[in-house]
């Protein structure tokens, strides 16, 4: 008879009730499907006392996730802690050191670490699975390493921020302010603790460097990924957006170009009757497009408790099947050093500016441009108080690089009043 395959379980919160809820009312289906018995031997997390709605009596209680990570009793390390250091990755190193598979939902450990412990998985026989740490339910890291592993991918686009997502939503369909928009989802518990995780798009941007590393066999390099948060989106960008025929996404965009590997995770505009325009609320979406398979859109919740452990499910079955993938769908060691790339993409711009109230204001403006190398496909010039006036510019296609320039050389012009807003149009 088959051995039960045996979890410790670091971490209670959301993400690890889920877990135990399914285990302990689906513990038939896991076990057909996954040809074995999937049991608990030991929990822990850093607080013994605290409700969580699903009994803990059955199994023992470690208050050192290290410890419960070494345990002889235990075949998977499951690590629901978070955090890129401290106890996470101390035990998901304990684990791993002990050869035990360890499967995570830390987008974080991954994406500051991530080469680290695919090396020392490989060194020690385990599998290091981490399905949960991306896009909630939707199972893109599978689809990736496997579905996808005939495909030379040549590009990733996603929005993988469900907060973020509800917020430019919010902004465009209840007319509210980016600071109304905001403090709702801060009311509805939608946000980090850090906020600046969310709409300063770090927490996508990790998800983004997973995805990298898995489509183009690189190491995971966080440090190269372009972020630039939703803070500054307006209302004003939104509906001028919308009056184009585009959303406002903070859009996370991955390709090996000529010029080297280019992540991004920016606000953009995207048509609005594209699959990305057309998502709305907390809801994740990635774009893969593969040379074999053209086009693949993956949709689903990006977050919660359901979804999240269900994903964490989906890994510690396939270690019960005796699927045995590397970290980053190939060898450790094939992974190379990623050359980031010098220039993103040229791309059409947003430009949202305030001109002063000056003769021969947009005249500078328009010349400031053109010697940039930055061409003008449309403008339009709002109506505007006794100072200032908006202005609205769409160019041709530009570098980020050539447009920064003309951006601040705007500043010595003397027409212009703070800062410019630049959002990139992706076309999808």
């Amino acid at each position: 008879m088959t051995e039960p395959l045996r979890l410790g379980i670091a971490g209670l919160g959301t993400v690890g009730v889920g877990v135990l809820k399914i285990i302990r009312q689906k513990a038939a289906l896991l076990e057909a499907r996954g040809g074995r018995q999937i049991t608990i031997s030991a929990v822990g997390a850093r607080n013994r006392s605290k409700e969580r709605g699903v009994p803990l009596d059955g199994y023992d209680w470690e208050d050192d996730p290290v410890e419960l990570a070494k345990r002889d009793d235990i075949d998977v390390f499951v690590e629901l802690i978070g955090g890129s250091d401290g106890p996470a990755k101390a035990s998901t190193e304990a684990a791993l050191r002990a050869g035990k598979d360890v499967v995570s939902a830390n987008k974080a450990l991954l994406a500051h670490h991530g080469q680290a412990l695919a090396e020392l998985a490989e060194a020690n026989g385990s599998v290091l699975r981490f399905e949960a740490a991306v896009a909630g339910g939707i199972p893109v890291v599978k689809a990736l390493t496997e579905g996808l592993a005939g495909n030379d991918i040549q590009r990733i686009m996603g929005v993988m921020n469900g907060t973020c997502n509800y917020i430019l939503t919010r902004m465009e369909s209840a007319g509210l302010t980016y600071d109304e928009a905001f403090a709702e989802a801060d009311g509805l518990g939608y946000l980090e603790a850090d906020p600046t995780l969310d709409v300063g798009g770090i927490d996508a941007g990790h998800k983004l460097s997973l995805l990298s590393a898995i489509a183009f066999g690189t190491q995971v390099d966080f440090d190269a990924v372009e972020l630039e948060g939703i803070g500054r989106v307006s209302i004003e960008d939104i509906r001028q957006a919308a009056d184009m025929g585009y959303k406002v996404k903070l859009l996370g965009v991955c390709q090996m170009t000529g010029r080297g590997l280019e992540q991004r995770m920016s606000p953009c505009l995207v048509p609005a009757t594209s699959p990305l325009g057309q998502l709305d609320g907390g809801t994740n979406m990635v774009v893969i497009e593969g040379d074999q398979v053209g086009q693949i859109v993956m949709r689903g919740a990006g977050a919660g408790e359901g979804p999240t452990a269900s994903a964490v499910i989906g890994d510690v079955l396939d270690i019960a099947r005796g699927t045995r993938v590397s970290t980053f769908g190939q060898p450790s060691d094939r992974l190379t050093k990623p050359k980031p790339a010098s220039t993103a993409t040229p791309a059409p711009y947003y430009l949202r500016l305030m001109l002063l109230d000056k003769p021969g204001a947009l005249a500078k403006v328009a010349a400031v441009l053109g010697e940039a190398g930055v061409s003008i496909n449309r403008m339009r010039q709002r109506s505007h108080d006794q100072n200032t006036a908006p202005v609205l510019i769409v160019t041709h296609k530009t570098t980020r690089a050539a447009l920064d320039n003309a951006l601040a050389a705007m500043v010595g012009t003397g027409v212009v009043e703070g800062e410019p807003v630049a959002l990139r149009i992706e076309h999808v």
